[in-house]
């Protein structure tokens, strides 16, 4: 049987791992924490979100990066400050920009697929993730805003995603908790929320019921091609396998150095906080059906009955892991805005570096060199793509072993 390393315990390493397992690989997942889904898979939008598939290469992000600089709570912040890593991604960034519009029907694609693995998996396994199928309401405060995502639902819908213009009262029908003044919105049907993290951790469990050995708190520090077979030091603990798929987020760029690719990930921060519904007027007064406001760029989700999840921004900075006052600040104060009865006592923040490639299509498949593979750099769309893409992957490499 072949020995295959999935390195990296976020969503995509665990349904790598999954999914090759039901093929009866004989697979190690290899993750530096002490347990699954700690960095980025902790607690992310929690949308599962075709809705939400356009890529970010479009002149209006250049524009809003532009003016939103000498913000210290935009929405989308780019720290001045060069780097080589930066300057790079953003030339590949600029030179994607005319895929804008193929790229973003590839990732409706590619989200509707996904849905259809990971619903099944969580049955299979008996997984429960706080799933909620309400559907997501984008709203839009300005005829600007609006216009544009008509031109956007015109290209996910030839991606085979339907999602239908409301006015600002069948919004509210949608959503009666949402308080604003708003011009119009878009609502999505066939998309739901999650937890995540939940979610990362049951399919983590059933991946050690399938025989996967799971090696968590395990830090990867050579990786190398050696007779045919590829070499995956861990301290000085070294293990070659038949082959190694890289799941590895924002340290997969420096891995697929090590075997001789250009994997150009860069990590973009995005902030969330949980606001625990303690009491029953809380409860009462937070929506039940998943939101983005595109005026914010800010999502939220109803996990469960006693917490909401609101999330967003994209930083710009480099591996930085910092949770920051003034980053925080405006998620907290659009709770208070468009939910005012909700109490805002008790709230977790935090932080997450997203793995984003210029173009915002996820590396998927083989390297270079053989017995080299890639699931990484999905963005904001980890949660949305993963399922998806491990099957992709698992059956390049299953395939390929015969």
């Amino acid at each position: 049987m072949r020995r295959v390393a999935v390195i990296g315990g976020g969503i995509t390493g665990v349904t790598t791992a999954y999914a090759l397992a039901k093929r009866g690989v004989h697979v190690t997942l290899i993750e530096r924490h002490r347990y699954a889904a700690m960095e980025t898979s902790y607690a992310n939008g929690g949308q599962l979100s075709a809705s939400h598939a356009e890529v970010w290469n479009h002149k209006a992000t250049i524009l809003n990066a532009l003016k939103w600089m000498a913000r210290r709570d935009a929405p989308l912040l780019l720290h001045p400050w060069p780097s080589w890593h930066k300057l790079s991604w953003f030339a590949e960034f600029l030179a994607a920009m005319p895929a804008y519009e193929r790229n973003t029907i590839a990732t409706a694609r590619m989200a509707i697929a996904a849905r259809e693995h990971l619903f099944a998996w969580a049955q299979a396994e008996n997984i429960a993730f706080d799933h909620r199928r309400a559907g997501i309401l984008h709203v839009y405060r300005d005829k600007a805003g609006f216009e544009r995502a008509a031109g956007v639902s015109r290209l996910l819908a030839q991606g085979g995603l339907q999602r239908r213009a409301v006015t600002p009262q069948e919004m509210r029908a949608i959503e009666p908790a949402l308080q604003g003044d708003f011009y119009g919105g878009y609502y999505t049907d066939s998309d739901s929320t999650g937890d995540i993290h939940k979610f990362t951790s049951g399919l983590a469990d059933a991946c050690v019921r399938l025989g996967v050995a799971c090696r968590y708190g395990a830090q990867v520090t050579a990786l190398a091609r050696e007779h045919g077979k590829v070499r995956v030091s861990m301290g000085e603990e070294s293990i070659l396998f038949d082959a190694v798929v890289i799941c590895a987020g924002t340290a997969s760029r420096a891995m697929a150095a090590m075997l001789g690719d250009h994997v150009n990930v860069y990590p973009v921060k995005g902030y969330s906080i949980t606001v625990q519904l303690d009491d029953a007027a809380s409860r009462a007064a937070a929506p039940s059906v998943s939101l983005l406001d595109d005026a914010t760029k800010l999502v939220s989700s109803r996990l469960g009955d006693d917490r909401l999840r609101v999330a967003g921004t994209a930083e710009f900075n480099g591996v930085n892991h910092d949770i920051r006052a003034d980053r925080i600040r405006p998620l907290l104060q659009w709770v208070e805005q468009c939910f005012p009865g909700i109490n805002t006592r008790r709230v977790v923040p935090w932080a997450g570096l997203r793995p984003m490639l210029p173009d915002m299509l996820p590396k998927v498949g083989p390297g270079k060199a053989p017995g080299v593979y890639y699931n990484t750099g999905h963005g904001h769309l980890g949660w949305t793509l993963a399922a998806a893409t491990a099957e992709m992957v698992a059956e390049a490499v299953d395939k390929a072993g015969g």
